[in-house]
């Protein structure tokens, strides 16, 4: 199972991949087309063209993980902009917001950043 905790580094492709790509195509675009290292542990997050998919991949010290959110209706209607760069971070509340076909930019702080000190 995968644990999103608040201190896991997220990163969203900006552009959409081609959804027959698994997790080895995945691989490669997260080292080829990001930049980035697939094996630092964080979890990236992609989009279908259709905008109607996301996978999330991620290495949890053993092997892949690679997960998929198919909507039954609609769309994913929040994306980066293409003209915000390759990725996009996000906290682990806006992830959540996302999956839930939210907009991530709207997400409230999380339940622990809200207590008062």
């Amino acid at each position: 199972m995968i644990q999103i905790t608040p201190q896991m580094r997220i990163l969203v492709a900006v552009e959409a991949v081609d959804f027959r790509k698994g997790i080895d195509g995945l691989v490669g675009i997260c080292r080829g087309t990001l930049q980035m290292d697939p094996f630092a542990g964080y979890l990236f997050v992609f989009r279908n063209r259709a905008g109607t998919s996301v996978k999330v991949l991620m290495y949890d010290g053993q092997g892949f993980w690679l997960c998929q959110k198919r909507l039954s209706k609609g769309r994913f209607w929040w994306w980066p902009k293409t003209g915000e760069g390759e990725l996009r971070t996000l906290a682990a509340n806006q992830f959540q917001t996302l999956l839930w076909n939210g907009d991530p930019d709207k997400a409230g702080a999380p339940f622990w950043k809200q207590i008062p000190a």
